[in-house]
């Protein structure tokens, strides 16, 4: 499973939000702390802030703050925003493939997919980030 940049900005932009959701973060901490081009980054933001998980506010100490309600956000809809693909995995391979062989891998690919996406839907941005602050406690 392949998943744009665009959705792993995405995901590490919604999480630094969600840490602490009573604080601003700033597009530029954001970039600089990633190393992603802040045009990027701000394209990101806008569809993030279009779909309600972040909310924005302009000037100085202005900035992003998740909105969303972590214990229902999963990272499927993080995901389901910029990954058509994964959504709905193309199911067709019976007519792409012409031999058993490929059919059948291409069957087990899209079983992986299926399974990868069922995963993302049961992940929380609360659990990761519980996930995330028990990495920060065990780091010396």
């Amino acid at each position: 499973m392949n998943i744009q940049k665009s959705t792993v900005i995405a995901l590490c932009s919604v999480l630094e939000a969600a840490l602490d959701p009573d604080k601003q973060i700033s597009s530029a901490e954001v970039a600089e702390k990633y190393g992603i081009s802040p045009h990027h980054l701000a394209k990101v933001l806008r569809r993030l802030g279009r779909a309600g998980l972040l909310e924005s506010s302009r000037g100085v100490g202005g900035g992003y703050r998740f909105c969303g309600n972590a214990k229902r956000t999963t990272l499927m809809d993080v995901i389901a925003l910029f990954e058509d693909k994964i959504v709905e995995p193309d199911k067709q391979f019976e007519k792409q493939y012409a031999t058993a062989v490929e059919r059948a891998i291409a069957q087990v690919l899209v079983e992986i997919d299926e399974t990868a996406k069922a995963v993302f839907n049961s992940i929380t941005i609360a659990t990761m980030i519980g996930l995330i602050e028990r990495q920060g406690r065990s780091r010396p």
